[in-house]
């Protein structure tokens, strides 16, 4: 199983682990593509502050992020799943996990960025600010910068099995599974429901939707479940308790699309 996140816009601060060293993260297929966002970010934000605030899309409140950027490479690192924080990795409370758990995170999850193109938890990052809807003055729309490298590196990622997609639009843009790999590829909604005048109401609430992906990811991994496949995921989401209703691909090449219906933060 390969579950591909969003990161967090809200991180933790650089930790006291050694320097970036960008040849030890994992996908080093990624390498090129990494390096090129690096020395761009790193070289707009020192040389122009106020061009890098807009380029980023940062409040005034913000503008102390910049200066993340410029240190990059030598700022100390701390495992990525420690740098990323916010609603859904407070749910998903990796630190938390048994043994066992942490080792199928480790193997399972994907955090896709801007910057990093995806990381897995123990990648060793600084923190950052840099999100993939950025379009830098060089090298254009990230999301579209990462889309060759991705493509080449992740169809081997997912391999055979199942492809959890719970990443946010803008991140999705940077990859999307194609062919078979997309026909084992399960997308996630979230709805919030609720009763309004004797008649159910659905929505989409970010808040909702950032939990229960944290939890939902957080129970696949502390109960040991392996699903296949799309239809084996619907089956193990039932049985930890969830609402699932999911829609199959009408059409080859097409991945299925789940629905999970919460009524609380929990998702139960």
């Amino acid at each position: 199983m390969l579950v591909l996140l969003p990161p967090s816009e809200g991180k933790a601060a650089s930790g006291q682990g050694s320097p970036l060293k960008l040849e030890e993260l994992s996908l080093p297929g990624l390498a090129e593509a990494r390096g090129a966002v690096l020395d761009e970010l790193v070289e707009l934000c020192a040389a122009d502050e106020e061009k890098a605030r807009t380029v980023l899309g940062l409040s005034e409140g913000l503008r102390g992020e910049i200066g993340k950027n410029v240190e990059l490479r030598t700022a100390g690192t701390r495992p990525a799943g420690e740098i990323y924080t916010g609603v859904l990795y407070d749910a998903l409370g990796l630190a938390t996990l048994d043994e066992a758990a942490a080792r199928r995170a480790e193997r399972s999850l994907l955090v896709f960025s801007g910057l990093w193109g995806a990381v897995r938890p123990g990648d060793a990052i600084p923190s950052y600010r840099c999100s993939m809807g950025v379009k830098l003055p060089g090298l254009g729309a990230l999301a579209a910068h990462w889309r060759g490298a991705m493509a080449e590196v992740l169809p081997a990622e997912a391999a055979s099995g199942l492809v959890l997609d719970l990443r946010s639009a803008a991140y999705a843009g940077a990859w999307k599974p194609k062919g078979e790999v997309a026909e084992r590829t399960a997308t996630v909604r979230v709805l919030h429901a609720r009763m309004v005048g004797g008649v159910e109401k659905r929505s989409v609430v970010s808040h909702f939707n950032k939990a229960t992906k944290g939890r939902l990811t957080r129970d696949l991994l502390a109960s040991g479940a392996e699903p296949e496949g799309p239809a084996e995921l619907v089956e193990a989401l039932r049985e930890l308790g969830y609402v699932v209703e999911a829609r199959e691909p009408g059409k080859a090449g097409a991945a299925w699309a789940l629905d999970v219906v919460v009524t609380d933060v929990h998702g139960r």
